[in-house]
């Protein structure tokens, strides 16, 4: 006779009548949805709380004009042109800025990156150049270059390029070095590596930097007409400052804003253009 505390083999006994239980599938990761319908609406609900504080006489409108003040005031600027004339000139300044720092950066990012000659030299200089605040390089910049634009557009670049330069060799270290083995283990050449391996790699960090230096352009470009601009976002806003006609002032700060937007809107469109394997 055998030992039925011995036979440990034995299936256990399961109840026939439980029902299976579906789980929920929870294999999407970290893939957070944007919540349009709620930034909008929480967007319009503090327009329209600022507008009933204004109309009630809650504020002074010295000190915060209401929303309809600031789109009259807007409106008032586009239909005389002075608003496309301002904006004419900030936009230029910003482009070219941004467009020459980038190219810059983008090459000697990738020079560190891939050298560790240019990584020693690039890193130092880097390192010890990028906490300058270039708005205070622009009387400088006045003195080498002479009263006009290239000031202007040389502190936008040179505050462009650094964050561009560190965010593209970060990128360019961020990609896993398997990959690369790999590529050169079947003898695919350096050129084809870095434009099929290290560059789609790269890229979100890249992208992700785009989307600081616009920013940064930005609030440099509002810096130097500040300084030394007679036409401009930011010349602008000081006149309006120093006048104390504080709707057009705000009137100026919302334009930015828009223009931040407008930025953001684009630099999104390329994360969705050049990451759809992601």
């Amino acid at each position: 006779m055998l030992d039925r505390s011995n036979r440990r083999d034995d299936p256990p006994q399961t109840n026939s009548t439980t029902e299976t239980r579906p789980v929920a599938f929870r294999g999407a990761g970290f893939a957070p949805k944007a919540g349009r319908r709620a930034g909008w609406i929480a967007l319009a609900l503090v327009i329209a709380f600022w507008q009933l504080a204004g109309s009630a006489g809650w504020v002074n409108p010295l000190f915060l004009p209401a929303p309809w003040a600031i789109a009259r005031a807007i409106y008032q600027l586009a239909i005389s042109g002075a608003l496309w004339q301002h904006l004419s000139y900030s936009i230029m300044r910003i482009g070219a800025g941004w467009i020459l720092g980038t190219v810059a950066g983008v090459i000697v990012g990738f020079a560190i990156g891939l050298s560790g000659l240019a990584r020693g030299i690039g890193i130092t200089f880097i390192s010890a150049l990028f906490p300058i605040p270039k708005i205070a390089l622009l009387p400088l910049l006045i003195l080498w270059l002479g009263i006009g634009e290239e000031p202007k557009i040389a502190t936008i670049a040179l505050g462009v390029f650094f964050s561009t330069a560190i965010s593209v060799y970060s990128g360019v270290d961020a990609v896993p070095r398997n990959l690369i083995q790999m590529a050169q283990s079947f003898n695919v050449p350096f050129h084809a590596i870095v434009r099929r391996v290290i560059w789609p790699g790269a890229l979100p960090s890249i992208l992700a930097g785009f989307r600081i230096t616009a920013s940064i352009a930005l609030l440099l470009v509002v810096s130097a007409e500040m300084i030394g601009a007679e036409f401009g976002i930011g010349a602008f806003v000081l006149q309006a400052g120093n006048l104390m006609q504080t709707d057009q002032l705000l009137a100026g700060v919302v334009i930015l804003s828009l223009f931040g937007l407008a930025v953001g809107k684009l630099i999104n469109w390329l994360e969705t253009r050049l990451l759809h394997w992601r």
